[in-house]
């Protein structure tokens, strides 16, 4: 029975399960250690889910960028590429994908998705400039910002809301996006991004509608429109699945019809095509010569942009496969799976379920917390420390401090587990899930954290935190404790 895009099984009991449509041909070992050794292992890491050692983690939830798995086609691709540093064949096939899937003429490889915002922003950004866009990404903001403009998140009310069922949380508000128009004019406005889905908001995407009423008004006033593609194939699946004008539409045309709305589309292909690299296309010749000639400075020559050709071929069958309903429905189905089954046992969950991952509504999770002793970071160790599961705190972490030095607190403190594509098992889903339970179960054991390190930049990347108190200790003790041995 196909249910929202993907294979679900209804089984004997009642329940209906996603059921992937792959099978498992090379298989990498993973490591269950002891309690003490993960507490050992956080405490190393300065608290911080980024500083851990893989060896000590079990499943590594923290992101789906980069790690997703990729198909045997595309791992035999990679087997027939065309070394040359010009004019490689390699480009050309994906050149071709792109045209294809994005119908987009003009294609610039980068080495990955920030490499895009740098040039896109050093190109289109001048000081004093503003961006309207459904939500920030961490290192989009910073690329904007440094660039002289200042970011403008015009979502509607209800994408903060933590248990909704609003279908489509990652639209652009229309009335915000007239005030601002009216009170800084479109000179001010290089361009509107578009994320889809909205990462640090719950994976949450947006509708054609919405894009629809937006590039209306984009063009009444000579504004581009700027769609940040990473998830485009998942944002399509949701499209497919949840408005009614489209249900009966084909992945291809969905991407394509988002595509042409948008003036530049840039994508990170560790997400989007399950390879590293990235890339910038646009239908415009003028628009592609403003950009072009910032590729081989920051990137590499215009046939390989910084990227390996064996990760060209394998991103060029990547973007075919991204057209593939059953293969973007997979993670979108596990998310599904564990955001449903958490809010049934109770834990604070963003709901509906979005792409990406499923997130943990800190705040809720942790009330005793205060925000400005980061909930969301302090849950991310917590979580690790009872089940080795390596999770993303989106939250005040990934925030910033204002002039003054305060921390500017996040609309939302989230835990991310992310559901790379094709890479966990539904065992490994419950046993997350089973844990998660038990933390919550036990919450009142968990406490905050503060800086002990704290890089001025991106500081969720690289700073060392601690505990505020010894909560830790006693949280591994009490886990302990309940399950009878070190595991």
């Amino acid at each position: 029975m196909k249910e929202n895009g993907a294979l679900n099984v209804k089984f004997y009991n009642g329940q209906n399960i996603p059921l992937e449509l792959h099978k498992v041909r090379i298989v990498q070992k993973l490591h269950l250690k002891p309690v003490e050794e993960r507490l050992e292992a956080i405490e190393k890491g300065g608290y911080n889910t980024f500083l851990l050692n893989t060896n000590d983690i079990f499943l590594d939830m923290l992101t789906d960028s980069g790690t997703n798995a990729m198909s045997d086609n595309q791992l035999s691709s990679m087997l027939h590429a065309d070394d040359a540093y010009a004019g490689s064949q390699s480009f050309y096939r994906m050149e071709k994908a792109l045209r294809e899937v994005f119908d987009k003429h003009y294609i610039l490889p980068v080495h990955q998705g920030r490499a895009a915002e740098n040039i896109i922003s050093q190109v289109f950004i001048k000081e004093g400039d503003i961006i309207p866009m459904n939500y920030h990404f961490t290192t989009t903001k910073a690329h904007m910002e440094l660039n002289g403009g200042k970011v403008f998140e015009i979502y509607a009310d209800e994408a903060l809301r933590i248990k909704s069922n609003h279908q489509f949380k990652g639209n652009i508000d229309i009335g915000k996006l007239e005030s601002l128009i009216n009170e800084y004019g479109a000179g001010r406005i290089p361009f509107i991004r578009f994320e889809a889905s909205t990462n640090l908001i719950g994976g949450q995407p947006f509708s054609m509608e919405n894009m629809k009423q937006v590039k209306a008004i984009a063009d009444a006033h000579g504004i581009m429109i700027v769609l940040d593609a990473s998830l485009i194939g998942e944002n399509a699946w949701f499209i497919k699945q949840r408005e009614e004008e489209y249900k009966q539409s084909s992945i291809k045309d969905i991407l394509n019809e988002m595509c042409m709305l948008s003036d530049i589309v840039y994508f990170s292909s560790r997400k989007v095509s399950s390879t590293r690299g990235g890339g910038i296309c646009t239908g415009s010749e003028e628009l592609y010569l403003k950009m072009r000639d910032l590729v081989p400075l920051f990137e590499g020559f215009l046939t390989y942009g910084g990227m390996s050709v064996r990760e060209i071929e394998a991103m060029a069958v990547g973007f075919y496969e991204t057209t593939d309903e059953t293969i973007i429905s997979q993670s979108p189905s596990f998310v599904a799976y564990a955001v449903n089954e958490m809010d049934r046992l109770g834990i604070p969950v963003i709901t509906p379920p979005g792409a990406l991952g499923c997130h943990i509504d800190a705040m809720g999770f942790l009330p005793h917390v205060p925000q400005e002793e980061y909930p969301a970071g302090a849950l991310a160790a917590a979580l690790f420390i009872v089940s080795g599961v390596r999770g993303m705190e989106r939250g005040t972490i990934s925030s910033e401090r204002d002039e003054d030095g305060n921390d500017i607190l996040a609309d939302m403190e989230l835990l991310r587990l992310a559901f790379p594509r094709r890479v966990f098992t539904l065992s490994q889903t419950m046993f997350m899930i089973d844990r998660a339970k038990w933390l919550f179960d036990n919450r009142d054991l968990v406490g905050g954290l503060r800086f002990r390190e704290e890089p001025p930049v991106l500081r969720f990347f690289m700073g060392q935190l601690e505990p505020v108190s010894d909560w830790p200790l006693k949280l591994a003790a009490k886990f302990r404790e309940d399950f009878g041995e070190s595991l």
